[in-house]
């Protein structure tokens, strides 16, 4: 089996990876982002076939486009929109809707931890939700073939459950695996919730989806797996111990799960047909699957109920009595007069009928009647009903190539506005209401816990993201408020992680040198010799006559001018 793909790589040049969403033997889902739709986050599953050589891979090409051809045709709000298919690096890709929520399996550990489970009215709500979308794809000649709490997600935005991970999508990767073979695989689905004839004979029917609805049905009920509600050796389901519903219901579920598929209903209307029978029976849903709290009528919460008794009713002894009706004489009296009060009274009653009837009739319509608010009691309203709990409406924020965002709405009183986004770990998130009066946030993180203390029913917000995930900007209403507009802003400024290919360039913070002071240049003072002072003349005179009697010369030496200021 291929390596996972790394996390940041980009697909088809579109496809940013964020995280593995999950893995098993027939491939990969990946969670990403669509760049060419404003990062529009996507799910991506990658369909490993192991079968090797040329003629295997082109079979398995050509599987893949029908197989996938097939998951184009459905087209449901209940079920993730398929959009493409693309083969990369010798890969299998198949690109859908990613809904944003938490699966029913997730929804019943939660509730398990606080010791309850899926009541009657939740889980009819269930079936009501999802049967219309059996019988869309059952109309289109598509079986799901995997239908458990698994592959139901309760999605945020707008709380209606979705229809995931259809079976024809391990069929084909089981095709893949081995496409030369001529078996019918059609037996894909989970041990104890697909029936016989899908598990043994590899033949599905929309009857065999029915079935598998029903098992998860009771599983949310119960609280129990399927291998403990169904006796093997009876070959019968007994689920009713555990839990207490109407007969009604029941008697609905069962004839779902029975082991005959020509016994069970043959369409998902007949079943929608059934349930609103269920409806109209009005029969009180028991105080132990109910999410109502039982109110007690006429009497007080803390007022104790006699007890039955089993010993048997005390003997009372006859008396005498000494009533006047025991007097024959007073007995008649008595009588004669109430026969004279009757014809007093019945004379009485004619004549005031007939002073009406001379009247003139009174046009005034009559005051309207009051009636007391409705009791609940036993999980059944009667009167109108009241809600007391808060409307949430959730909604995706698209945040721009800038990552920020800006909505402008009206809060209502009793309305939950959540805006859902995805951040990674590291990112700085900036929320601001600036204008909204009686209206405060609250940011969730992926686990829908406040994510920080200061994010609290406030007005603004700034932190660093956690953990990659799903986060909520979640806007209420203060007490005592009817309305208010508000704008919201939110900004994400995603971190900017080095490349793993490149070395950090540190931060270059430059040394300068102490302040240079030139040393300063003495001043030259030339120093001249002492002025010159010429050599006085000498004069010569010889002491011996010129033999030829020449005059005497006159010896004086003279200095040369040029030189007498000469150093």
């Amino acid at each position: 089996m291929q390596a996972p793909i790394t996390i940041g790589t980009v697909l088809q040049n579109r496809y940013r990876i964020i995280q593995i969403l999950g893995q098993g033997g027939f491939g990969r889902t990946y969670l990403a982002e669509d760049q060419r739709r404003f990062n529009e986050l996507c799910a991506i599953k990658e369909l490993i076939p192991i079968a090797a050589g040329a003629g295997a891979w082109e079979k398995a090409q050509e599987l893949f486009q029908r197989e996938a051809t097939i998951l184009y045709q459905i087209e449901h709000l209940q079920v993730p929109k398929f959009r493409e298919r693309f083969e990369q690096d010798h890969r299998l890709f198949l690109v859908e809707d990613y809904v944003a929520g938490k699966t029913y399996r997730a929804l019943l550990v939660e509730k398990q931890s606080v010791g309850q489970t899926f009541s009657e009215p939740d889980v009819l709500q269930l079936m009501r939700s999802l049967l219309p979308v059996l019988e869309h794809i059952h109309s289109r000649g598509i079986i799901h073939r995997d239908i458990s709490p698994e592959n139901i997600i309760l999605r945020d935005s707008d709380r209606l459950p979705v229809l995931i991970d259809f079976g024809v999508v391990k069929e084909l990767a089981t095709r893949l695996q081995a496409p030369d073979t001529n078996i019918n695989v059609t037996s894909v689905g989970k041990l104890g919730y697909s029936p016989s004839e899908q598990m043994q004979t590899g033949r599905a029917y929309p009857s065999s989806d029915l079935y598998a609805l029903a098992v998860t049905a009771i599983v949310l009920l119960t609280g129990k797996e399927p291998s403990e509600l169904f006796d093997e050796t009876q070959l019968t389901w007994n689920w009713q111990r555990f839990v207490r519903v109407s007969p009604q219901f029941a008697q609905v579920i069962n004839r779902m799960l029975h082991p005959l598929p020509s016994d069970r209903y043959q369409s998902a209307a007949e079943v929608i047909q059934a349930l609103q029978f269920v409806e109209q029976s009005g029969v009180p849903t028991p105080p132990e699957v109910s999410n109502f709290q039982t109110i007690a009528v006429g009497r007080r919460p803390d007022a104790v109920l006699p007890q039955p008794s089993n010993r048997p009713d005390p003997v009372i002894p006859p008396r005498r009595s000494t009533s006047v009706l025991d007097n024959p004489l007073a007995l008649g009296a008595i009588g004669s007069a109430v026969v004279i009060l009757a014809g007093v009274g019945s004379w009485a009653l004619v004549s005031s009928i007939r002073s009406q009837s001379n009247t003139q009739p009174d046009n005034t319509p009559p005051a309207p009647q009051t009636f007391p608010s409705p009791v609940i009691s036993g999980g059944t309203t009667f009167g109108t009903p009241i809600n007391t709990e808060p409307t949430i409406t959730s909604r995706r924020l698209r945040l721009g190539a800038s990552n920020t965002a800006t909505v402008e709405n009206s809060l209502k009183a009793g309305q939950i506005i959540e805006y859902t986004f995805f951040g990674q770990a590291g990112a700085n998130l900036t929320t601001l209401l600036e204008q909204g009066t009686g209206i405060a946030l609250t940011v969730l993180d992926p686990n829908r816990q406040v994510i920080d203390s200061s994010a609290q029913q406030v007005s603004s917000y700034t932190g660093i993201l956690p953990s990659n995930g799903r986060y909520t900007v979640q806007l209420t209403l203060a007490p005592g408020v009817s309305e208010s507009d508000y704008n919201l802003k939110v900004a994400l400024e995603n971190p900017l992680p080095p490349s793993p290919t490149e070395t950090p360039t540190p931060t270059f913070t430059p040394t300068f040198p102490p302040a240079f002071t030139p040393t300063p240049t003495p001043t030259l003072t030339p120093t001249f010799p002492p002025a010159f002072t010429p050599t006085p003349t000498i004069t010569f005179t010889p002491r011996f006559p010129d033999p030829n009697n020449n005059p005497p010369v006159d010896s004086t030496i003279q200095p040369t001018p040029e030189l007498q200021n000469t150093p």
